[in-house]
């Protein structure tokens, strides 16, 4: 591992850990606080962390070689067409009955996605 992935690695491990801290307290003062204006910034606590984590992956993603950056886009714009795809299908299908499902899904389902994509854009250059 290279010095910036190291630098990666430990920074958005720390976000990520830092964001399941934010993501346990600020439930917990959620549920006990009713009627605090407080609210609003607390629930948005978690999105400071997980920015952190961005903000290192765009660093880290600036410093691959072009081989690493290609590998990168194919597999983040897999993932973003198959997220735009079913989200759009789905929208669609809430208008007929199904369920309303939160748009918090849709970051997880993009980075899922993205992990897949990486493991095909990474085959095609092996």
């Amino acid at each position: 591992m290279n010095k910036a992935a190291k630098r990666y690695t430990v920074q958005f491990s720390l976000a990520m850990v830092v964001y399941g801290f934010t993501v346990i307290g600020s439930g917990l003062l959620l549920n006990r606080m009713t009627e605090s204006i407080w609210r609003i910034p607390l629930a948005l606590l978690p999105v400071i962390p997980v920015g952190f984590g961005l903000w290192a992956f765009i660093r880290f993603l600036g410093r691959m070689d072009e081989l690493q950056q290609r590998i990168q886009l194919h597999a983040i714009a897999w993932a973003t067409s198959i997220t735009i795809m079913v989200t759009f299908a789905y929208g669609f299908l809430e208008l007929v009955g199904f369920p309303h499902l939160s748009v918090m899904w849709v970051f997880p389902m993009l980075v899922g996605l993205w992990g897949v994509g990486l493991v095909f854009a990474t085959r095609k250059y092996a």
